[in-house]
């Protein structure tokens, strides 16, 4: 009987590994950035092409390889970040698993050039597919250059299944924040497709949120630091009144190292209770030390989830952390006792005995006894005369039950009219008959029965249309603003607002201004508040990094819903009898009333027989 266990070749393995290790672009981006902090750069710089499918470069200035090091580094489990077992459990390293080079040069066009800085001269060499295609001298400078060609060149299926170019830029921005958050002291620079995206200098943790994020965020920042024995919490939340509807700004790190944890997470919403609106997310920077010995990092491909010995600690400390900081800087309400200065004593008067005053009455005094004649140094009071009180009752008894009205001595004065109709008075014209039940749902009456229509479906339906239609002939309706609103956006996000710049202004947007991370605007589409521009844009551009389509139909087709969701009628909002019927009138103007643009129903149709099963 033969074998059928059989051992695998080197490069099938590998390929197996980059299933777990590289997911995307992104994943090599964390990778090269993780082995350039390792080396100990102070200067890192990512080059990026096509998202990534083309090329990801990385240019460090760390301690670069000798000619066997550089080598080794693409073997697998080759590693300089642990010796044995026991290192695991005490890591101050990024990449410790020795499978990410490798996995790599399975998997793309790979090409290293290194030298130490005692080296004269360094080695560059060319990988395709696992397989060394070359390894020579060259001269380059002190550090590490390791670019990615042609990614899944040999995994079509893989390659296949990557998004689109916008939504792998978002996922490579995204790695590129949390390696830059987590390493202020270390300059990065980030160029895609031959323009500057970021060019972060050494700086604070503070002035690194700024310079990714943007600088308005500098006031949104609430400073929060605590130390104890099990860890030593340090870093910023977002004031709760720039908490958001998506989950964005959220970076937790652990010995500088991002990581996700739905628990501690749980731990900040805790502390933000009651500060903030339903539905929204806080934002928060926050940097936990903690012993290396107390975390096992090695649960996850990723290392993005990792254990602690004693989670519960840390989430009462983190919360407690949270909440002190939002009172220490006045963004919890606190019970304030506000005192005024004049009450205090005057120091002159300090040290001096206090006099009892001494208070004269007139015992003998009688205010409702007519004096003829005033004494002197007293006040004569003369009662009125009421012997005509009896006359604001006169007519009274002449009461207008049925008239709606009451007279008072001539005064018409309202009064409730006895009606026996359940819903007030009846209308005058025969029209549509509508009602509105807990502010959410229109009901109307038609012949078979009745109609009942969500309201902020309905109305996202009407909106979706409409814009679209402006979109299509270029003819929005704008409203102009007596003075221009002034936005700030990080760079990343204004450039992909910049890719729909055109279709908003269809829609009713004018920009007065548009600069690096401000834009200026004075006309807003007719509908929709001033107060309501930032968040409209604001879920516009979530939507779109979720859901990036290209250039054309379907860009305007998610800008036109995500715009509609925004704008629509909220549930909970009461509107007149002329509201509900308007909004009615139009939504079966539209080309597909019963559904809204997620093809949610928007109406359903109760008829008379469904009734008469109830009562039955």
């Amino acid at each position: 009987m033969s074998n059928i266990i059989k051992l695998l070749p080197d490069h099938v393995a590998n390929q197996i590994a980059a299933g777990e290790v590289v997911q995307r672009p992104a994943s090599v981006v964390k990778e090269l950035l993780e082995n350039a902090i390792d080396a100990a750069a102070t200067s890192i710089k990512l080059v990026v092409k096509d998202a990534g499918k083309t090329l990801i470069q990385v240019i460090d200035n760390g301690k670069g390889m000798s000619d066997i090091d550089a080598r080794l580094c693409f073997d697998r489990h080759a590693t300089s970040k642990i010796q044995s077992a026991d290192d695991l459990f005490n890591l101050h390293t990024k990449g410790f698993r020795g499978e990410a080079l490798a996995s790599i040069a399975a998997i793309a066009h790979v090409e290293l050039k290194t030298k130490t800085e005692a080296a004269e001269i360094g080695t560059h060499i060319t990988i395709e597919g696992s397989k060394v295609v070359s390894q020579e001298v060259a001269v380059v400078p002190k550090g590490t250059t390791l670019s990615v060609k042609n990614l899944f060149f040999n995994i079509p299926a893989r390659r296949n299944f990557l998004k689109s170019n916008p939504v792998e830029t978002r996922h490579i921005i995204d790695e590129f924040h949390r390696v830059a958050l987590a390493h202020p002291n270390v300059a990065f620079k980030m160029i895609h497709n031959g323009s500057d995206v970021f060019d972060l200098p050494e700086s604070n943790i503070r002035q690194r949120i700024v310079n990714i994020f943007g600088t308005k965020t500098n006031e949104k920042l609430v400073p929060v630091e605590e130390e104890t024995e099990i860890v030593k919490v340090n870093g910023f939340v977002l004031k709760p009144a720039f908490a958001k509807k998506s989950r964005g700004e959220q970076f937790f790190f652990v010995n500088d190292r991002f990581i996700k944890s739905p628990y501690l997470h749980h731990a900040v919403t805790a502390a933000f209770e009651g500060l903030m609106k339903d539905g929204t997310h806080p934002g928060y920077f926050l940097y936990l030390e903690v012993p290396p010995k107390s975390i096992d990092i090695n649960i996850h491909p990723t290392k993005t989830e990792i254990k602690f010995d004693d989670e519960h600690a840390i989430y009462a400390m983190l919360r407690a952390t949270i909440k002190h900081s939002l009172g220490q800087f006045s963004i919890a309400p606190v019970l304030d006792f506000n005192k005024d200065a004049s009450f205090d004593t005057p120091y002159e008067y300090s040290k001096k005995t206090p006099v009892v005053p001494t208070i004269e009455v007139d015992r003998s005094f009688n205010p409702f006894q007519e004096e003829t004649g005033a004494k002197s140094g007293s006040v004569s009071f003369k009662k009125e005369a009421t012997t005509a009180w009896e006359s604001l009752y006169v007519g009274l008894e002449n009461e207008g039950a049925t008239t709606g009205t009451e007279t008072v001595t001539g005064i018409q004065v309202e009064s409730d009219e006895l009606s026996g109709n359940l819903f007030g008075e009846e209308p005058s014209h025969k029209g549509q008959i509508t009602f509105q039940i807990q502010n959410k749902y229109i009901v109307s009456a038609v012949k078979s029965g009745m109609m009942v229509i969500h309201q902020h479906l309905a109305h996202q339906r009407i909106l979706y249309e409409e814009l679209l239609k402006n979109m299509t002939v270029q003819e929005g309706v704008s409203q102009q603003l007596l003075f221009p609103v002034q936005l700030g956006f990080s760079k990343p996000k204004l450039e992909l607002l910049g890719t729909i710049r055109e279709q908003l202004e269809h829609t009713g947007f004018v920009f007065s201004s548009w600069e690096d991370e401000m834009i200026g605007i004075h006309g807003i589409p007719a509908g929709i508040k001033e107060s309501n521009v930032e968040g409209i844009l604001e879920q516009v551009l979530s939507d779109l990094e979720h859901e990036v389509p290209e250039a054309g139909f379907s860009q305007n087709d998610v800008l036109a819903k995500s715009l509609a969701r925004s704008m629509a009628i909220k549930t909970g909002m009461s509107m007149e009898k002329e509201e509900q019927e308007h909004l009615i009138h139009q939504l079966f103007a539209c080309k597909e009333p019963s559904v809204s643009p997620d093809n949610r129903p928007v109406l359903i149709m109760l008829n008379a027989n469904d009734l008469d099963k109830k009562f039955i």
